[in-house]
């Protein structure tokens, strides 16, 4: 029965909430700014209060199913593993959701819920050089991409199991990977900066 944790995981993971409060605003997130349902684009085109609150929801699809399978597995049935795989399917479950056709977000924010359960300072860490990225050059895509690509070493720093650092490592591929677009524009310096808006 522990197989079902994981599946409900991605489907609480693939719950589109950008596209959800773009819908309720009367905008169809996906035909504008970036075309993403993350909170960075509901924030472009519906203002900072709908994109914080859409961080927080994407947030939250991260933390409460590995939190509530936590609670829930029992011990000695390989309980680590499973609740570790229920953190990655509601990262896979933002990233590719089976209600949008597996087009979906990023999965930093969902990622940032997961890993704040599992390890608090190592996302404190990681916010740091989120922000001074992203204060420093204006672009949350390279933020997102140096501060998920550094993630695992924190792990490793703060002494975590080689099992959750190998969980972070993973999930910051997946972040790299749907990242693939923003890598090539900022390559070719075509990235939209936040400080020119």
């Amino acid at each position: 029965m522990n197989i079902l944790f994981p599946i409900a995981s991605y489907l609480v993971g693939a719950i589109p909430f950008g596209l959800l409060i773009g819908k309720l605003a009367g905008i169809d997130v996906r035909a504008g700014g970036s075309g993403n349902i993350g909170a960075t684009n509901v924030n472009r085109l519906l203002g900072k209060k709908l994109g914080l609150v859409t961080l927080l929801l994407d947030c939250l699809k991260g933390f409460l199913p590995i939190f509530l399978s936590s609670q829930y597995i029992s011990e000695g049935s390989g309980q680590n593993i499973w609740v570790l795989l229920c953190g990655i399917m509601a990262v896979v479950g933002h990233m590719f959701p089976v209600y949008l056709g597996f087009k979906g977000g990023k999965g930093v924010a969902t990622g940032l819920g997961v890993f704040f359960f599992l390890s608090p300072p190592a996302i404190g860490i990681s916010l740091l050089v989120f922000v001074g990225v992203v204060a420093a050059s204006g672009f949350v895509s390279a933020g997102s991409l140096l501060a998920s690509g550094l993630f695992p070493l924190w792990l490793w720093f703060l002494g975590q199991p080689l099992e959750v650092i190998l969980t972070g490592f993973f999930v910051a591929l997946l972040i790299w990977f749907k990242h693939h677009e923003n890598i090539g524009r900022l390559l070719r310096g075509e990235e939209k900066s936040w400080k020119k808006g």
